[in-house]
């Protein structure tokens, strides 16, 4: 007698990862909910025999709903959106009620299918700083459940590195619930997956002709090159776009330093579900075309980021746009570390997981973005009250930086102010100073030549013909014409200072006389940078 295959039931199904890793240990994955319709169709295309259902899973807030919609099942699975835990979301501070609530919500699902029996496991999965929220056990009367039951006790609660199961992406996630422990397949840094590996597997996207087959970088699989989907066309970036992210990788005011381009020789940075060219997080590859000739910066195609994430390289993202396709697939879960749970539940249950990759029905994407052509990006004006606080570019010593700012700005009735600030640190520990608090003319009357540095300085800006609102609208407009953008202005401070103090380990000679700078060993460099900017600042009054 056939032995009967574990159900589950996949909440906040997204694309389908996690139902994906479970599908490969041959779990029967009977019913998925998500209320976002390219991820039901994304899930029911890689999915075809489960029940997708678009919906909000707020409205199953009655044990008469949740039977009605929800099958019984031997296993339930769900990723609650992760936005308002996720640290990237105002440094963590962004309102969590709502992302409470849909946590409760699965967990009233799960307490209620509980106590009819079936259900013998359940995960949740969610970014590491979830778990601060989720509580050891809720009550019956706590998850708004009627009458009478049993607590729900989270009997496990850890952290697991997509790394460690296979996937070729430092990914941290927190999961709760019961489930027996997955078994690492990669302990050891030396035997991840990189990024390299993936990227060469996969070819290079500029290829104009695609011979041969492809083999997927995470499992025995291989296919036509012709047939590999969302891979084979342009992501380059403009240049405006992959500078900003360069500075704020390399260069940002109070957060370490990072790879630019990415660290091809580790897994991937943790996959984010936006499109970003232009910020910290963006992942930026080099571009070389089928010459091997760089030919600037680009993005990941859809098909790297969803192998970086252990998607196998047969799987579809259904959605009108790219931009669309990279939201389903950061939002997923990671496939292999999905598997590695399916697999220790099977092992529980003295079940032996399949050795072979069981493969995905054939299936197209309604839209494959192989050959589409690429626009780069224009820049575009900023709004009117756009704020800028950025230090002088790459002048960061022992945590001190100055930063041009107009942040003193009174934006609502039009009065612009720019100043220079001095910091050093961040955080509540952090130093703010402002060079009249700082007698910073008496300091450099020690530092020697420093009076030819002034005459540069003068020279440079004492000849600007322009006010505070001149310097904002230069900045609005993102490029010099009649006024000099701030960028450019501190890039000007930036060259007088290495020209005259080229040293990082000079230091000014403090004698009591920077009163709010509680710090010794100022560097010179700074206090030039300071002087600078000072003044750049007095010539716009």
């Amino acid at each position: 007698m056939e032995k009967r295959r574990l159900t589950v039931a996949d909440f906040f199904c997204g694309a389908g990862g996690f139902s994906e890793g479970f599908r490969q240990n041959d779990f029967d994955i009977v019913f998925a909910l998500d209320n976002w319709q390219p991820a039901i169709d994304t899930h029911h295309q890689n999915h075809p025999n489960c029940n997708a259902m678009k919906m909000d899973i707020l409205e199953l807030d009655t044990p008469e709903k949740i039977d009605e919609i929800v099958p019984d099942v031997d296993v339930i699975i769900g990723s609650p959106p992760c936005v308002s835990f996720s640290n990237s979301n105002k440094s963590g501070k962004a309102d969590k009620s709502h992302g409470i609530e849909l946590i409760k919500t699965y967990l009233r699902i799960i307490s209620w299918k509980k106590r009819k029996g079936q259900l013998k496991y359940w995960i949740l999965e969610n970014v590491p700083n979830a778990g601060n929220y989720i509580k050891d056990s809720y009550t019956w009367k706590e998850l708004d459940l009627p009458g009478k039951g049993p607590d729900l006790k989270i009997e496990k609660k850890e952290i697991l590195n997509a790394a460690n199961y296979g996937a070729p992406q430092t990914r941290k996630r927190f999961f709760c619930g019961n489930y027996p422990s997955p078994k690492s397949t990669c302990e050891n840094e030396s035997d991840w997956i990189t990024a390299r590996q993936v990227l060469e597997a996969l070819r290079n996207p500029f290829e104009k002709e695609h011979k041969g087959t492809i083999t997927d970088p995470n499992y025995k699989l291989s296919i036509p090159a012709n047939s590999l989907t969302d891979h084979f066309y342009d992501t380059r970036v403009a240049d405006f776009e992959w500078e900003s992210a360069k500075r704020l990788k390399e260069d940002h005011g109070f957060m370490g330093k990072m790879s630019f381009p990415e660290d091809l020789d580790r897994p991937s940075r943790t996959v984010v579900a936006t499109r970003s060219a232009s910020t910290r997080e963006a992942m930026i590859l080099a571009a070389v075309n089928e010459k091997e000739k760089h030919i600037g910066y680009r993005l990941p195609t859809i098909r790297e980021i969803s192998s970086f994430m252990a998607f196998p390289i047969t799987y579809q993202f259904e959605a009108g746009n790219e931009n669309s396709k990279y939201r389903l697939v950061g939002n997923a879960v990671c496939p292999k570390l999905s598997s590695a749970l399916a697999k220790a539940i099977l092992i529980n249950e003295e079940i032996e997981p399949p050795k072979e990759f069981i493969p995905l029905q054939n299936a197209k994407p309604s839209v494959d973005l192989t050959g589409t052509k690429r626009k780069l990006k224009e820049p575009c004006n900023k709004k009117p009250n756009a704020k800028f606080a950025i230090h002088i570019p790459y002048m960061k010593i022992r945590g001190f930086r100055v930063e041009l700012s107009n942040k003193d700005s009174d934006f609502d009735k039009g009065e612009i102010k720019w100043s220079c600030v001095l910091h050093q640190g961040s955080g509540k520990s952090a130093l703010m100073c402002r060079p009249e608090e700082c007698d910073v003319g008496s300091i450099v009357k020690e530092i020697q030549g420093f009076e030819k540095f002034k005459e540069d300085v003068h020279e440079e800006f004492g000849v600007l013909d322009m006010n505070h609102m001149h310097l904002q609208e230069a900045y609005i407009a993102r490029c010099e014409s009649e006024y000099i953008t701030p960028e450019r202005a501190l890039q000007k401070m930036k060259e007088l200072v290495d020209m005259h103090f080229p040293n990082d380990d000079v230091f000014a000679n403090n004698s009591g006389k920077m009163i709010a700078i509680d710090r010794d060993k100022v560097p010179v460099r700074v206090i030039a940078g300071m002087y600078a900017c000072n003044y750049f600042v007095e010539c716009l009054d």
